[in-house]
């Protein structure tokens, strides 16, 4: 659940790759949940 878990919404953010958890459309939206 930390900033390099890529299976959560956070750790993609932090990646910066896309996924189920977090889709191009609301890529601006950090802290929004």
């Amino acid at each position: 659940m930390g900033k390099g878990d890529k299976k959560t919404r956070r750790g993609k953010i932090i990646k910066g790759s896309y996924g189920v958890r977090r889709t191009r459309k609301k890529a601006k939206n950090k802290t929004a949940s």
